[in-house]
């Protein structure tokens, strides 16, 4: 075998297969964006804020993505969702991996005192969302016979946080939804992986309260977090495995947490 061809095989993994990822337009998303495309993939990008993708596009393609193809998409709308997985281009159309990464937290009350427009939008982007895209996407995987999916749960999924009940909940839900359907999907070689992360420094945090970076920069004050490359290299990991092997959930942090309760922060 020639150097080049050992090359392309082992430095990408991904080339040609069409990595469907919602929710790309920041943070993880993004990060995955361009860790597959070093790995040669078919990037196929969804968010709410098209713009944001298509100024990714150029440096995508340029780190080696072997095209790129972007939608605009809500994945709280059913219809929407349906639409544009069923209108894509032919050339699109077989997406090889899913990655269900749009999410968000909002608030943080006592849930006697929570916002009940912001449990309605993490709920229905963080579970009724994550659905949706997986009902419109796995039966074309199983027809086919190949295909991952990788969903994005959180270390909150695994224990309740005070104020965080209904974030936590959500991504509980997360858990369970990415069991079943790896359940349902025992006889297909479809596989199905929820990665798990605990604090990574995004924009989560400016989202969660609602636009103010100062209480926000406030969360990762005094440790060090995750940072969405981390993430990306663990999903990245999961879906080049190989063929018969399934990263059922993989659960990281930084070395400064515990869990969704502890914390190591440091004074000086």
């Amino acid at each position: 075998m020639s150097t080049t061809s050992r090359t392309t095989t082992t430095d990408r993994p991904l080339r040609g297969k069409i990595a469907f990822i919602t929710g790309a337009s920041s943070g993880i998303g993004a990060a995955c964006a361009t860790s597959f495309a070093r790995a040669g993939a078919r990037l196929l990008l969804a968010a709410r804020r098209n713009d944001r993708l298509q100024d990714m596009v150029i440096d995508l393609r340029a780190a080696g993505a072997e095209d790129v193809h972007t939608v605009a998409l809500d994945v709280r709308d059913k219809k929407q969702v349906q639409t544009i997985v069923d209108g894509l281009p032919s050339s699109w159309q077989a997406i090889d991996i899913l990655i269900n990464n749009a999410g968000l937290s909002r608030g943080l009350e006592k849930v006697y005192e929570g916002k009940i427009d912001d449990w309605e939008e993490m709920i229905d982007t963080n579970v009724k969302g994550l659905l949706y895209v997986t009902r419109a996407v796995v039966p074309g995987m199983v027809r086919r016979g190949a295909g991952h999916v990788v969903n994005l749960g959180s270390t909150a999924g695994h224990m309740t946080y005070p104020n965080g009940a209904v974030y936590c909940a959500t991504k509980a839900a997360e858990n369970r939804i990415s069991e079943g359907l790896r359940e349902d999907l025992l006889g297909t070689p479809v596989r199905v992986t929820t990665i798990d992360p605990g604090m990574v420094e995004t924009e989560f945090s400016k989202v969660r309260f609602h636009g103010d970076e100062g209480r926000a920069a406030k969360v990762y004050q005094g440790l060090t977090p995750l940072q969405a490359e981390d993430v990306a290299d663990a999903i990245l990991w999961a879906v080049t495995r190989p063929a018969h092997v399934n990263i059922a959930q993989v659960l990281l942090t930084s070395v400064d947490q515990a869990n969704s309760l502890l914390f190591n922060r440091r004074t000086s």
